[in-house]
């Protein structure tokens, strides 16, 4: 089942033998704190929307943040998204993250969560995140791109992730990438030296949307809406 294939890749991605720069930590839910149960609800996840041969559509996210994925460890979910959309109780962690919370308006508005997963397959662009000290000592979230450094050294990571990730039987004729910035010209340059993709849709990241563009959610919900129709 596809379900078999995608933990196995999910659940084997490690950054390992990739050499980051000084003072740049891993963030990794499937081994940190809470791994026992984010790894049940990973599991729980795929057995739930991905016991079948369907072939989905993927949608790459950036890396995953300490409230959305580095919490639940499903992309663009934060624990109150897991229960309340997903039925996937939470034991001892909360987090409200406003890009899940853009991007489960986006999953209810295409009929809810199983009607949704049964076209797409939501991941990242690295499946882990990155966190960097601040100022006042506390741990802020690292997109990948944010350090040049950082962005070379797992480049052939990444390349290799989403081979493999390719061939558990996700589609390849189109793809859609989920940040219209810096995540799209990195996803382009590695499409075009390893022609992954034959064709990418551009979306605006939840977290610009939320931020930014509150006022029109509906002009963006509609975008996520169309590309679900490729997925089709």
């Amino acid at each position: 089942m596809l379900a078999d294939r995608l933990l196995k890749e999910v659940f084997s991605f490690d950054l390992s033998q990739a050499k980051l720069p000084k003072g740049i930590q891993v963030l990794d839910p499937f081994n940190g704190e809470n791994s026992e149960q984010v790894r049940h609800i990973v599991e729980l996840f795929h057995r739930k929307f991905y016991s079948d041969e369907r072939s989905r559509m993927l949608m790459l996210g950036i890396n995953p943040g300490r409230l959305g994925a580095g919490s639940t460890g499903i992309c663009f979910t934060d624990t109150k998204r897991c229960e309340a959309d997903l039925g996937f109780p939470v034991e001892g962690m909360r987090t409200h993250e406003p890009s899940s919370d853009f991007f489960y308006r986006v999953v209810r508005a295409a009929g809810g969560a199983e009607a949704f997963y049964s076209r797409v397959y939501v991941q990242a662009l690295c499946p882990l995140g990155f966190t960097r000290m601040g100022k006042k000592g506390t741990h802020l979230n690292l997109n990948y791109y944010d350090d040049a450094a950082l962005q070379k050294a797992i480049t052939p990571v990444v390349a290799q992730w989403l081979k493999d990730l390719i061939a558990t039987g996700l589609r390849t004729d189109v793809m859609a990438c989920i940040g219209t910035g810096k995540n799209l010209t990195f996803l382009r340059k590695l499409n075009e030296k390893h022609g992954f993709f034959e064709r990418i849709i551009p979306l605006e990241h939840p977290r610009f949307v939320m931020q930014y563009k509150y006022k029109t959610l509906g002009v963006y919900i509609d975008r996520y809406l169309a590309a679900l129709l490729e997925a089709e």
